[in-house]
């Protein structure tokens, strides 16, 4: 059995543990590899060979970390159709989606490359008499990403690149249940010229999460998951007095008005709710509204179901057994609860693939704000449709929900709209988009329950966050000058 190891200071890791993981191909149901978890010792002898190398990085001119972050981009662009595949044989995703989210952790790293620009400072001359007052923004550190198994490339590339861009080093903690991925990662960094030990993947699970909470030379986490775990992340990393983002669950609301353009909407919400079989945070799971259920069920029930490596397949399968259970445990709690199943996908049977972890889109109407399957994220292929008396009842339903991540409205009317994003409790809105998901260039993140801390993921706020700023006040005394030079000035 293939066993899948660490990528530390530029090379393959042993583990000292003996303890190790089982890694899945979702549509088959079969065990492909093992994956070895690291232990405390492990990933404090990786933080230090991180400290280690943060010495010579964060010293390197920011246009010299850019030239390194461009190769590192041309090799995710020359080798993508790998990662792409590691990504559909270890997650399950369709190959379109798969690569799709890839495409989106690229656009990080483009953004990344421009760091020099990106870390200009302010100046400003003769605040006082001959003073002049100036700011910079220096690097942190050793920084840390704990990374969900939904986007084995793309959340971690809304980390490291940045991060590192910035002059820091880092460890990556991916999903235990989709490694491969972030080890090719690392091994292409290296290929692109990154110094050992400023990139460094370690494989584990609440034993090395723990570990790095408790590191006093780790400056920073990063966080993406439930929220739950993403509470204890914070508090804990807080309390070891670390700078900490944690973004964790939601339950994203698509409002659609009776105005809008019906189809749009449905169309819109299919692949917000079903694409990557719901295994998003960005994920649509709730519709608001009257309209909608005959076009969709009608949609629903045409899903075309089937492994990711099939290009003709629409949604994958879940990424295990066990999730698969819960996500079926909750279409059973909410047909308990009341709510009507319009299209019921939990007997779903693909031949050829029976023992994989398939699940056809799930639709529900009538559901209720007291009900489990509309108050808990499912992360499933599971939409509820919730219906209110007006618009006003649907933005109080919104903004009374514990999570905050993201929303949409269809509508034609524009006063709607603006009123919609003007009001809404929520940090990332969709008017007429149905995922709408930051570029690279703006910031990810949501408010209430969906995010523990003040900065937002990538854009100008990770910048922010993988940087600590400083402000030099100065007055120079009157000195000697120089005799005149007859040479282009350069850059030394």
């Amino acid at each position: 059995m293939n066993l899948i190891q660490h990528f530390v200071n530029g090379k393959v890791f042993k583990s000292s543990s003996k303890r190790t993981s089982r890694v899945f191909n979702p549509a088959t149901g079969e065990q492909t590899s093992e994956v070895s978890l690291a232990s405390k010792d492990d990933v404090d002898a990786v933080v230090q060979k991180a400290k280690e190398a943060f010495i010579d990085w964060s010293n390197k001119p920011p246009i010299q970390r850019a030239r390194v972050i461009f190769k590192f981009k041309e090799l995710i662009e020359k080798n993508s159709d790998e990662l792409t595949k590691l990504i559909v044989s270890e997650h399950g995703k369709v190959y379109e989606d798969a690569k799709g989210s890839l495409t989106r952790g690229l656009e990080v790293v483009e953004f990344a490359c421009g760091i020099p620009n990106l870390l200009k400072g302010e100046f400003t001359e003769n605040v006082g008499t001959d003073v002049d007052s100036w700011s910079i923004r220096q690097p942190l550190g050793v920084c840390a990403g704990i990374t969900p198994f939904n986007f084995p490339a793309m959340v971690p590339m809304w980390m490291f690149p940045i991060s590192i861009a910035c002059g820091n080093t880092f460890v990556l903690k991916p999903s235990e249940k989709d490694p491969s991925c972030s080890i090719k990662l690392a091994q292409l960094f290296k290929e692109a010229g990154l110094p050992d030990g400023v990139f460094n993947v370690v494989n584990g699970d609440k034993e090395a999460v723990d570990a790095l909470l408790t590191n006093k030379d780790v400056a920073a986490i990063s966080f993406v998951g439930s929220t739950p775990i993403a509470k204890y992340i914070y508090e804990n990393a807080a309390k070891n007095e670390k700078r900490v983002q944690a973004l964790g669950g939601a339950k994203n609301h698509c409002v659609v008005m009776p105005d809008c353009d019906l189809d749009q909407a449905v169309n819109g919400l299919m692949g917000a709710a079903y694409g990557s079989a719901g295994e998003r945070c960005m994920a649509q799971s709730v519709a608001v509204g009257d309209q909608l259920v005959n076009k969709l069920s009608k949609k629903v029930e045409a899903l075309k179901v089937g492994p990711g490596s099939d290009k003709s397949s629409e949604m994958g399968p879940l990424v295990t057994k066990e999730h698969l259970e819960k996500v079926k445990g909750y279409v059973d709690l909410g047909v308990k609860e009341g709510a009507k199943l319009v299209v019921d996908g939990r007997n779903i049977k693909l031949q050829g693939f029976e023992k994989g972890f398939f699940i056809g889109g799930c639709l529900f109407d009538h559901v209720e704000k007291n009900m489990k399957i509309y108050k808990e994220e499912i992360f499933g292929p599971v939409l509820s449709v919730v219906r209110v008396k007006d618009f006003k009842s649907a933005l109080n339903l919104v903004n009374d929900h514990e999570f905050g991540n993201g929303t949409s409205i269809y509508t034609r009317d524009g006063d709607v709209g603006r009123t919609f994003a003007s009001k809404i409790k929520i940090g990332m809105v969709g008017i007429n988009i149905p995922i709408p998901v930051p570029v690279a260039f703006h910031s990810f993140g949501g408010w209430k329950r969906s995010l523990f801390g003040d900065q937002h993921m990538h854009g100008n706020e990770g910048v922010r966050f993988y940087t600590k700023l400083k402000t030099i006040t100065s007055r120079w005394p009157s000195g000697i000058r120089l005799d005149p030079e007859f040479v282009m000035p350069t850059m030394k």
